[in-house]
């Protein structure tokens, strides 16, 4: 007995639309794109609905999901901890920076008030 052509037809558009499916995966994937659900689906031309009833894809959209946000969340941290470097050794040159312009003026006032004591131009006394 021959099989029906409706059944063989619905079959063959099944497996087209899965391996467009896979190849628009695969494709976001390889281009470091976000790999979710609605990407994947207007890639390949298919609704996302149906994206979620094969399970083997479906997987594969969650596991690659989850790689780029663990891997984007390893990337934040690392730029985090160089920019928190990058203020610390900042605020580090500002306070030094302070510092020495502390002593200059301490230094200089130091010598207006020798001179005005020498000159007679104290105020105070």
């Amino acid at each position: 007995m021959r099989p029906d052509p409706l059944s063989e037809a619905a079959a063959r558009r099944h497996e087209l639309t899965r391996s467009r499916a896979v190849q628009a995966l695969r494709e976001l994937d390889r281009a470091g794109a976000p790999v979710t659900f609605a990407g994947v689906a207007q890639a390949a031309g298919v609704s996302r609905s149906w994206l979620y009833t094969q399970p083997d894809i479906s997987s594969q959209i969650r596991r690659l999901r989850k790689q780029t946000a663990d891997a984007a969340q390893r990337s934040t941290d690392a730029s985090l901890r160089t920019r928190l470097a990058a203020a610390l050794d900042r605020n580090k040159q500002l306070a030094d920076d302070n510092a020495r312009l502390r002593r200059q003026r301490a230094h200089a006032l130091g010598g207006q008030r020798s001179t005005r004591t020498r000159t007679g131009n104290n105020p105070e006394g």
